[in-house]
């Protein structure tokens, strides 16, 4: 059966030459068009992966570039790049016609999709049965092979130690012992391509930050986060570790989707200079935008105040204080009572408005 043509003026030609790339929207259809060796081709303007603007991107070789996660697409036929060859957009064929260019939106190829296994965090978050599990996550840097004495550390071990005599399962991640690249800013190029799981754990087999991602989401009941202050804030490695959570938080955003639930969180935070509440303040209100839960008194410090240059006075206070230890097995105690009624489900599950910011599904158009 034949089908009859449907062609559709997509604009001058001589004004297209002027474009290695160009988004144009055929009556109600995305695509780009492209020009190459004098040559005109059109292919559907959405990426396969998650909807990318394909037309946003740049020409590589003969292939389109997704600009969101760098998908390709061969210019003229919609085949995906070599060894993704079962992805494919739609392509379309185009004619000149009395200085102007045309497209046939009947002649459109079909779109096809690999089968491409779910990322192993990309399952729904379900608790399975067990005793409360607290991971603990230091983020302080360190010499590779030079150990010191870290006082955020030391408090987050004291913790762990009260966690397994309390019947709790605990584990330790030090941010500094994995190897994982800070944030793209795919966010910054639209809020859907900033995904979950993480782009670029999806991306990068070598992303260690998914031991966090696995933590954080699918195991823990409670996260104790140590720092140090460093210039009146938290450390680089704990900003570098919740920049690339931002594919948590966009969730709730985009998808009214919220990963993180039920979850408590306590901080401990040690340092030569002051500012623990401005420390404790950004973590507080990150960790809440996420939707996760503080008890009483969340987080324990230490400092000894701007003038205390003499850092090793300063770490022979914490080793030698009970106090911190202490108070760092009361934050324990105090998470645990808070995690052992959401588990137990004291606190109802029901739909929450987020301050008056709601999800937004942005409609795209298919082809």
């Amino acid at each position: 059966m034949t089908v009859e043509a449907d062609w559709v003026e997509l604009g001058p030609v001589e004004e297209l030459k002027k474009w290695t790339l160009k988004p144009v929207v055929a009556r109600r259809t995305r695509m780009v068009v492209s020009f190459q060796d004098g040559r005109f081709s059109a292919i559907s303007g959405l990426c396969n992966h998650v909807g990318g603007p394909l037309g946003e991107g740049r020409l590589v070789g003969e292939y389109v570039e997704c600009p969101w996660h760098f998908w390709k697409f061969h210019r003229t036929t919609g085949v995906g790049e070599p060894g993704f060859e079962a992805d494919a957009v739609p392509a379309y064929t185009v004619k000149e016609e009395d200085g102007r260019l045309f497209v046939d939106l009947a002649s459109a190829t079909v779109r096809t999709r690999a089968p491409h296994a779910p990322h192993p965090l990309a399952r729904p978050p379900v608790r399975e049965p067990g005793p409360i599990r607290v991971v603990a996550i230091s983020t302080t840097a360190m010499t590779e092979g030079h150990p010191r004495v870290s006082t955020s550390e030391l408090l987050l071990e004291e913790a762990l130690r009260h966690a397994g005599s309390q019947g709790f399962e605990a584990r330790m991640i030090r941010l500094r012992d994995l190897k994982f690249p800070a944030c793209e800013g795919f966010y910054s190029k639209s809020a859907k391509a900033c995904t979950w799981p993480c782009s670029i754990t999806q991306m990068d087999e070598t992303d260690q930050l998914d031991q966090v991602y696995e933590a954080l989401v699918h195991w823990a009941d409670i996260y104790l986060i140590a720092t140090p202050i460093r210039w009146g804030a938290a450390s680089s490695l704990y900003f570098k570790m919740v920049e690339r959570m931002n594919c948590i938080q966009n969730q709730e955003t985009i998808a009214n989707r919220q990963l993180l639930k039920r979850k408590t969180a306590g901080f401990l935070i040690t340092g030569g200079q002051d500012n623990v509440q401005g420390t404790a303040g950004q973590m507080l209100g990150f960790f809440a935008e996420l939707g996760v839960q503080f008890p009483q008194f969340p987080y324990i410090a230490h400092s000894r105040g701007w003038s205390a240059e003499d850092m090793e006075n300063n770490m022979r206070a914490v080793v030698q204080s009970e106090a911190l230890r202490q108070g760092t097995r009361a934050l324990v105690d105090r998470c645990a009572e808070l995690a052992a009624l959401m588990i137990q489900g004291n606190l109802a599950d029901r739909p929450l408005e987020r301050g008056g910011r709601k999800a937004s599904r942005p409609e795209l158009q298919e082809d």
